[in-house]
């Protein structure tokens, strides 16, 4: 400005813009002039409910300024009582920068960034008001609102003290000045004078005052008016600001006490400097008083200095030097009250000060005498959740090992593998943000709230290094720097302003303490905020509308713009850099990638801050009705981004569609996809670019193995509130009920999510049954359903509650339900039922109300009583179990008659010791004990939690009682609860709704925010190990007398029955010798002490938690192979599922006793220790699962989940890997260049594969059940699928895509579907109502069918199978065996005739020649001409007229037809019967060949002979097939009529022919077969039952067969001769039996053989032989220990098998305490060894190379594991339960058969 002259003395602001015309000025919202009676003049009135709503602005335009110099800035206003007012000042500081100064009765506290400081105006009140005594006993004014009695005021403010004191900033000018509701506003001014409102002119003029000394009155034209003899004071407010008052313990703007003004009584005001005064220059703002009223006689000359004359002098450390602009121009002092410690915020730079602080310990207990033991009692184990405040933050560890994450207050980090847990715990609120420093060694988190703290972890020690305030009310963002230096945090503060705060964490990583580097405000939103790797000083936001570019220098935050051009409207989510750029890259390379919730992603040039490209996620495939001409590259739906990370190698997308794509870095491929069952929140990629971690906003976190193409899910969470648990003690399932409208089943063990149920009624509340795999859950409609785990289903239904289901509970004993609901009434049901029936119902008997669930209900351990809070919730009711008549009431509130209320129960619980005893939790925070005999008071608890209690449990032994009261659990000493002093813990962040111990006493589960599983330490009593195992399951027993079984290792003699299974003391086993230790190696996960034995299993021991991981769908679309499972997500619970269809030709996939294992991880097909080589065997189960294409030599049929190709014309093999359920049938387009597969009996999944190259193009799931059908246009644009019974529906589908194009549901079954290959658009499909035609409109947007019903003369019989003739008709087959002509035009039939006394279910139709095949077998050749000609007729021709319809060959095949394929002139072609068998027909030379043949039945044994030239299998249809390995074709077939033969063994090569089969067959016989005369040699029968395994002698010189009683027969090959019987095993089925060849003489016995002997008993015996001496001698016995289990059937085999590298050695599994394998040492008596398994194992084989093992599970997972290091693969190629695998003898080969399945592997090794 060129001068400033002219504001000398002062500015009338309001007039300099001439306010009142609103030219230069501006006004908003509710503004008004009035008349004040007080000042008697024209003042504005500022209204609104909102301040910033209504408001004046001077000047009008942001782009003019005000100009004035004056330093200190007046208003004259009085704040509205009872509202928020608000005013900002914007001024100028050196270089042109913008400082804003606001104050408001809104703020809470100080605050200030580098250009806004934030000031708390506390109003004052009228003299001697009650408001100001309360502010004067509070020493300073209250904060909110005006007072009613708020005064008229003079504000002055010393702007140039205020910027230098507060940002060391020189003041040059005000910019602008706003002043928001609500207020009224006389005038505001500027001057350079301190002004005196209360200072008369004659005043002045009397103590000679005047403008030349710097003060002065106020003009006229700004006074108030005085009464006469009033005084200024007496009327109005005058605060100073900054002012030379009292110290405030924080900045704000107010009326201070006018006692305050000197610091001591008598002492004056104005005095000189001394030399004890403490000066301070600056950096102590964050303890200086703000406020002052000014009298008269305190008014200084401005170059006079406000000095104390008695300080208290601070000692050097505390004392801070220093000439500042306040040295200068205020003189501020400071003195530091004795009773309040002086706690510096900050310096003249801004950075404030924080101290470091431990993390919270887990648990708290205080001192006492008496302390409850162990302690800690509780350990955490585990927890079940994900999110909480933010599902937007999972980490990988630089490893890529573990990943971190937070559930709710609680961060855990994960190991992959194994999925074990540790936890970093310390927060008080749920966790909002979480970030790494570059090498991840220091981890930071937020948490949400008002007392929002940011804490730094060492993560691998997992401690807190420091704790310190976020400055903000609660941050949504943190990011680190690379080298951990820089810490950015974005939040909001108390007004949901935007906060952007940088703190320098480089001490405090260290130990030390953290500063603030800088912070700043923000209107603009940021979603998120990054630090850039490449420098800690420079950052990226993005946010809705914006993207923009920080920086840090010189202690302030500047941020500028990217200029997004066109994009400038967009909603940005995410920002990355491409982390492939080297980090000494010029800043002018980098690149940015920005996402959008539009679907944009942008690709942004940092250095021009501009956008550089652009690009856009939109639906691959829209509807007709949905697609606009008009559409742009801006509009239209394009799928929202949530999140962005980028690799050097490629790009990943997290999705609101549920998708992970993987992407090329230009984004012109997609790479790989995985589906979620949510929108993908977050996705980051690993360290190594070799995994991406995927979290969904519905709990869901997992993560993508780039190399294998397989997703592994880590956690799966609720995502609301757990209302509820239950905990199923024998199968070890844990369900809960949840707000999110879940009821999910998880194995405990595994944290495995087996089941979720979902319902639209609200689950409240769940109970397992005790001893079925049944649980009930309540709802809060009053339903209450009863599911059974096992099929997944719905049992029972009861509606008979009119609220809320609050308690549910069974009956110890099983036989009886209770359920109870919020309106009062108890229903009993009758739970030995599967119906669960009602007894009786009675109202009005519980309390009402929602507050006890969801147990509200107390059953004793007798089952002879129920206990409830009822019907008042002051009374306790005990009534009868068994008919709910009631046996007592108990009127708790007088038992505390002193109280002032009356106290009502929460809680019952009965306790476990005696059915005498009921605890009772009540409102008045105690725990009653009273007697259900007398109901007397025997003891009570106060002061239990300090909040009422919520869930209360007492221990099996009745030693502990657990309590829960909002946030933390407590462990009582139960007898002694008023003596020793209870330990609590926290870690829920939410208050916990149940708390309960595990059946078997190990463990303690909490559920509130999530579920908590902890580890209860405590040691079980001595008396109660008659009553539960030392095991970690409740289920195990001993023997009726209490006593252990001693586990007979070797040295004794074998028992003549077989006991119960009893509960054992784990063997004792130490170490082996050095010699065979170095043999074996470490074996994985269980290597026991070398120096030492392994102590037996205790009590207290905790479990090993085997890792468990689940797969999601993930479709390759350039070269995977999709894992998709036959589980549906969601259980869907209809009763009224349609039945299937009475026709052989609708798909049935086979029953399947155990779902595949989501819970493992395959490896990259490159790294695999075996490799497929062939698939032997055909799946006569499918229904049209084989093709052949004659002119392009392609054949293709399915066997499992395997769809097998053969090129014809190279003679190659290979194997479509990606289904894990059967395949029920398949297509091969036209061109033979594509080919689709539908697998899966539950939510199917079809896949599209690309021929040429073996590789999945994309996969799709839409039908509910099975796929029956599949079918591809003429033109391969377009496939049609067809649902099964359960789902009739016609999906159409886009062959190239792979999208859904429409669909149409039909009323009834659909058995087959065809498309018309003259005319475009039509297809036809068969089935239970007819024939429909179908026409699919223009695009493919609609399906539009016209049904048809079959022809009278077929009577009402199923339409089966059809087929278009090239001239407009087509040809239909009946369940009848009849075929039918139909005129497509005229949509009528035409024809008919009987072709076949059974069903047809193939028909193939080429030129005038008619394919049927059928349930008879009969595979029929017709010459249909004379159809053409009758086509024309007006009526259906009858059945007797069809003469000319001639049958030109025939032929009865082995099996029922399920699939054909012929060329075009049916000369030859290959069908599929359902015996297994592809067969190739050729009509023109009448030769039939059997192409490819498997079992029928299931597949029990697989043998090799020695030169592995060949292998024989066994099948439970009675047959032995003999194979040749090189070609696999079948050599010779030996089959036994109504006989399962189960097991075979080869013949040695020491016998005399080592070309003899031994098998054994279900009714005891033995046969055995010669090869080379393909005659059975002999048949004899050593057992009266069944032979169970079978084994010939290392010398072949005897056959050693058992049976399903425990007997083995030794019989001669030669004479059948049984020369003895072993019974030491009798009682129970023997499962392994082996013969070796070993000296035995080093262990003390004659014998050149030993032969053991394995039995379901878990009894291994081993024997040391010499057949020609007819010697067999006891060498060893082994029991192994186990648990009680009543199903018998379905337990797992117990197996043994001698280590091929040392017969000493012998290798075992079984049903026992853990799913383990164990090395036994028979020279050390001991074992030695252990490999803990995921699965019980069904099979297992040792390779005599590579120290491998082979084990097969009920799971599906053949694993394959490398004993001397311990690793292990699995592989998931089988659709069903593992039966049998088999190593061939040089271990270059592995057999695994899965029911029907044969699959070879090649054994490359690990």
């Amino acid at each position: 400005m060129a001068s400033t002259g002219w504001q000398n003395p002062y500015v009338n602001i309001f007039k300099h813009v001439k306010v009142e015309e609103w030219r230069r000025s501006a006004k908003a919202g509710d503004v008004s002039s009035s008349m004040d009676r007080t000042l008697r003049c024209p003042v504005f009135l500022i209204k609104g409910p909102v301040p910033t709503n209504s408001y004046i602005l001077v000047p009008k335009s942001s782009n003019q300024t005000l100009g004035l110099t004056g330093r200190y800035f007046y208003l004259l206003f009085r704040p509205t009582p009872g509202k928020y007012f608000m005013v900002h000042l914007d001024v100028a500081v050196e270089e042109g920068q913008a400082v804003r100064i606001s104050f408001s009765n809104m703020f809470k506290e100080f605050k200030s960034t580098a250009t806004w400081l934030q000031f708390p105006f506390l109003c004052g009140a009228a003299k001697d008001s009650v408001y100001e005594k309360t502010s004067r006993s509070a020493r300073q004014g209250l904060v909110g609102p005006a007072p009613a009695s708020a005064r008229w005021t003079c504000l002055m403010i010393d702007l140039c003290s205020t910027l230098s004191f507060y940002l060391n900033r020189h003041y040059t000018h005000l910019k602008s000045v706003k002043l928001c509701a609500n207020m009224a506003v006389k005038n505001m001014f500027t001057s350079d004078l301190l002004l005196d409102p209360a200072m008369t002119f004659n005043e002045a003029k009397l103590r000679g005052l005047s403008s030349s000394r710097g003060t002065g009155p106020i003009p006229r034209e700004m006074s108030f008016p005085v009464p006469k003899g009033g005084f200024w004071n007496d009327f109005y407010d005058h605060i100073k600001f900054p002012s030379d008052g009292t110290k405030l313990p924080f900045d704000s703007i107010q009326k201070p006490d006018p006692a305050a003004v000197n610091f001591f009584p008598g002492t004056p005001s104005c005095q000189k400097n001394e030399p004890g005064a403490a000066r301070i220059s600056g950096p102590v703002q964050h303890r200086v008083s703000i406020c002052q009223p000014i009298d008269a006689s305190k008014l200084l000359p401005r170059n006079r200095t406000s000095v104390l004359s008695s300080v208290p002098e601070l000692s050097p450390s505390d004392s801070m030097e220093g000439d500042g602009p306040l040295s200068r121009d205020a003189g501020v002092h400071v003195y530091a009250r004795p009773q309040v410690a002086l706690r510096p915020h900050g310096g003249s730079s801004g950075d404030e000060v924080f101290c470091a602080s431990e993390s919270l310990p887990v648990a708290s207990v205080k001192e006492s005498e008496q302390q409850l033991l162990p302690d800690p009692i509780l350990r955490l184990s585990r927890i079940i959740g994900f999110g909480g405040a933010t599902a937007g933050d999972a980490l990988w560890s630089q490893s890529g090992e573990e990943v971190v994450y937070p559930c709710h207050a609680i961060i855990v980090s994960m190991k992959i593998l194994s999925r074990e847990q540790r936890f970093f715990i310390g927060h008080t609120d749920k966790i909002s943000a979480l970030t790494f420093n570059g090498s991840t060694t220091v981890l930071a988190s937020a948490q949400r709230g008002s007392n929002s703290v940011v804490r730094l972890w060492d993560y691998s020690a997992g401690t807190c290094l420091s704790m310190f305030r976020a400055h903000a009310h609660s941050l949504s963002c943190l990011s680190f720097s690379y080298g951990g230096g820089i810490l950015c945090g974005v939040g909001k503060d108390r007004h949901n302003k935007t906060m952007v705060v940088v703190w320098n964490t480089l001490n405090a990583s260290k130990g030390g303490e953290g500063t603030i580097l800088a912070k700043a405000h923000t209107d603009v939103d940021i979603a998120t905020m990054k630090v850039t790797f490449f420098d800690d000083t420079r950052m990226v936001s993005c946010g809705r509308e914006n993207v923009r570019l920080w920086r840090v220098r010189n202690g302030l935050l500047r941020s500028c713009p990217v200029c997004l051009g066109d994009f400038h409207s967009l909603d940005f989510t995410d920002v990355a850099f491409q982390q492939g750029d080297a980090s000494d890259q010029p800043v002018d390379h980098r690149t940015l990638f920005a996402s959008t919730r539009s679907g944009h992603i942008l690709e942004i040039d940092y250095s021009r801050v501009m956008v550089r490209n652009a690009r856009r996620l939109l639906p691959a495939q829209q509807q007709h009705a949905e697609r606009r001409e008009k559409w742009t590259f801006n509009t239209g739906p394009g799928i929202p981004i949530n999140s962005i990370s980028v690799s050097s190698s490629f790009c990943a997308t997290g999705t609101e569609d549920g998708f992970l794509r993987l992407w090329t870095l230009d984004f012109s491929a997609v790479i790989l996809e995985a589906e979620h069952e949510g929108p993908v929140a977050v996705v980051s990629v690993s360290f190594d670019n070799q995994q991406v971690l995927a979290a969904t906003f519905s709990g869901n976190l997992g993560y993508l193995d780039v190399s294998s193409r397989a997703y592994n899910t880590l956690m799966r969470s609720h995502t609301d509130e757990v209302l509820g648990f239950s905990v199923d003690g024998i199968r070890r399932h844990l369900t809960t009920a949840s707000a999110d409208g879940t009821v999910r089943v998880w194995d405990k063990d595994s944290l495995q999510q087996l089941y979720d149920f979902v319902s639209m009624d609200n689950p409240r509340s769940v109970a397992f049954h005790p001893h079925e795999s049944t649980f009930a859950c309540g709802f809060s409609s009053g339903t209450v359903r009863v599911f059974d785990i096992s099929s997944a289903r719905l049992l029972a239904e009861h509606k008979k509650h009119r609220g809320e289901v609050i308690g549910l509970a069974f009956s110890p004993d099983g036989d009886l339900m209770y359920s109870a609901d919020s309106e009062g009434s108890l229903a009993l049901h009758d739970a030995s039922e599967e119906d669960h029936s009602v007894i009786r119902v009675t109202c009005n008997v519980v309390a009402q109300g929602t507050e006890r669930a969801p147990d509200a209900l107390a059953v004793s351990g007798d089952s002879s009583r129920l206990a409830f809070v009822g019907p008042t919730p002051h009374i306790i009711t005990v009534a009868d179990a068994r008919s709910l008549n009631e046996l007592l009431h108990v009127d708790i509130s007088v038992l505390d008659a002193e109280g002032p209320d009356l106290d009502a129960a929460l809680k019952v619980r009965f306790s476990p010791a005696s059915a005498e005893h009921l605890l009772v939790a009540t409102s008045a925070n105690k725990i009653l004990w009273i007697s259900t005999k007398t109901g007397r008071l025997l003891r009570q608890v106060s002061n239990v939690h300090r909040r009422p209690c919520s869930s209360l449990a007492v221990s099996e032994d009745s030693r502990f009682l657990l309590t829960s009261g909002h946030n933390t659990v407590k462990v009582w000493d139960y007898k002694r609860t008023n003596q020793v002093k209870p330990q609590m813990y926290i870690g829920h962040s939410q208050p916990i709704r149940q708390v309960s111990f595990t059946p078997d006493q190990l463990g303690v589960v909490s559920v509130g925010d999530a579920i908590f599983l902890w580890d209860f330490l405590a040691e079980p009593d001595e008396c109660l190990i008659g009553r539960r195992s030392p095991g970690r399951a409740s289920y195990f027993s001993w023997t009726a007398d209490g006593e252990a079984n001693a586990a007979q290792l070797s040295g004794g003699m074998p028992r003549q029955e077989a006991p119960l299974p009893s509960s054992q003391q784990q063997l004792d086993v130490s170490a082996m010798d050095p010699e065979i230790q170095e043999d074996l190696g470490h074996l994985s996960v269980c290597d026991d002490d070398p120096a030492k034995p392994v102590q037996p299993t205790g009590p207290s021991q905790i479990p090993d938690h085997r890792p468990v991981v689940s797969f999601l769908k993930v479709t390759d679309l350039d070269s995977a192979s999709p894992v998709e499972s036959d589980e549906p997500d969601t259980t869907e619970l209809d009763q009224n599922k349609p039945d299937h269809p009475n026709c052989y030709k609708h798909f049935t996939p086979r029953l399947k006793t155990l779902s595949l294992d989501q819970s493992v991880s395959t490896p990259r097909p490159q790294d695999g220790g075996i490799k497929l080589k062939a698939v032997i065997g055909y799946n006569g189960n499918g229904r049209g699962n084989m093709g052949w294409s004659p002119d392009q030599g392609l054949f293709a049929y399915s066997c499992g989940g395997l769809v097998v190709l053969e090129h014809l014309h190279t003679g190659t093999q290979s194997h479509l890997q990606g289904h894990s359920e059967e395949i029920s049938c398949l297509a091969i387009s036209n061109d033979a260049q594509t080919l689709v597969s539908a697998a899966g009996s539950s939510r199917s999944l079809v896949s599209v594969w690309d021929v040429q190259t073996a590789t999945c193009r994309g996969t799709a799931s839409h039908h509910k059940g099975a796929v029956q059908s599949l079918a591809f246009s003429r033109d391969d644009l377009f496939f049609l699928s067809v649902g099964d019974f359960s789902d009739p529906v016609l999906a159409l589908w886009s062959s190239a895509s792979v999208q859904l194009l429409c669909s149409v549901s039909m009323s009834a079954p659909v058995h087959d579907a065809a498309f018309s290959p003259a005319a475009a658009g039509q297809l036809a499909c068969v089935g239970s109502e007819g024939i429909h035609f179908c026409l699919i409109h223009t695009r493919a947007t609609d399906i539009e069918a016209c049904r048809v019903s079959a022809p009278p003369e077929v009577g009402d019989v199923e339409l089966t199978a059809l087929c278009y003739h090239l001239d407009s008709f087509l040809l239909t087959s009946t369940a009848g065996g009849h075929v039918c002509a139909w005129d497509v035009n005229k949509q009528r039939c035409f024809m008919v005739w009987k072709a076949d006394e059974g069903e047809i279910g193939v028909l193939l139709c080429r030129e005038n020649r008619l394919l049927t095949g059928g349930a008879t077998g009969r595979l029929q050749l017709w010459q249909i001409e004379v159809v053409q000609g009758v086509k024309f007729a007006e009526t259906t021709c009858s059945m007797n007229d069809v003469s000319k319809v001639v049958v030109e060959q025939e032929v009865v095949l082995d099996g029922k037809l399920v699939s054909g394929a012929f060329d075009n002139f049916m000369d030859m072609g290959i069908v599929g019967t359902t015996a297994g068998t592809l067969w190739y027909i050729n009509w023109s030379d009448s030769s039939i060949i059997r192409l490819v043949s498997g079992h029928r039945a299931k597949v029990n044994d697989v043998v090799f002979s020695h030169d592995e030239s060949r292998f024989a299998t066994c099948s439970q249809d009675g047959s032995v097939r003999v194979w040749s390995t090189g070609s696999l074709e079948l050599v010779v077939q030996f089959q036994v009529i109504n006989q399962a033969c189960g097991c075979l063994s080869w013949s040695p090569l020491s016998s005399s022919d080592g070309s003899r089969i031994a098998a054994g067959y279900g009714d005891g016989t033995l046969r055995i077969f010669q090869l080379t005369s393909t005659e059975m040699e002999m048949k004899l029968r050593p057992h009266q039952e069944a032979i169970t395994a079978i084994t010939y002698s290392a010398s072949g010189h005897v056959i050693l067969s058992a049976g399903s009683k425990g007997l083995v027969a030794v019989s001669s090959p030669i004479s059948g001769v049984t020369i003895r019987v072993i019974r030491d095993h009798k009682g129970a089925a023997i499962n392994s039996i082996q013969s070796v060849s070993e000296q035995c003489k080093r262990f003390g016995l004659e014998g050149n053989e030993m032969v053991l002997v394995a039995g379901a008993d878990r009894r291994v015996s081993v024997w040391a032989t010499n057949w020609f001496k007819e010697k067999c001698d006891l060498l060893d016995w082994l029991s192994f220990p186990a648990p009680p289990s009543s199903e018998e059937d379905s337990l797992p085999p117990c197996l043994a098998a001698f280590y091929p590298a040392d017969h000493s050695l012998l290798l075992y599994t079984g049903y026992g305490l853990e799913k383990e394998l164990s090395f036994y040492s028979l020279t050390k008596k001991q074992i030695i060894k252990k490999i803990s398994l995921t699965h019980w194992a069904t099979c297992i084989s040792l390779s005599p190379r590579g120290h491998l093992l082979a084990v097969g599970c009920k799971e599906r997972v053949l694993k394959l594991i490398k004993s001397t290091s311990g690793r292990f693969q699995d592989f998931l190629q089988h659709s069903d339960a593992l039966q049998t695998c088999r190593f061939s003898p040089s271990g270059s080969l592995l057999f695994s058969t899965a029911y029907d399945e044969v699959l070879l592997w090649a054994v490359p090794g690990l």
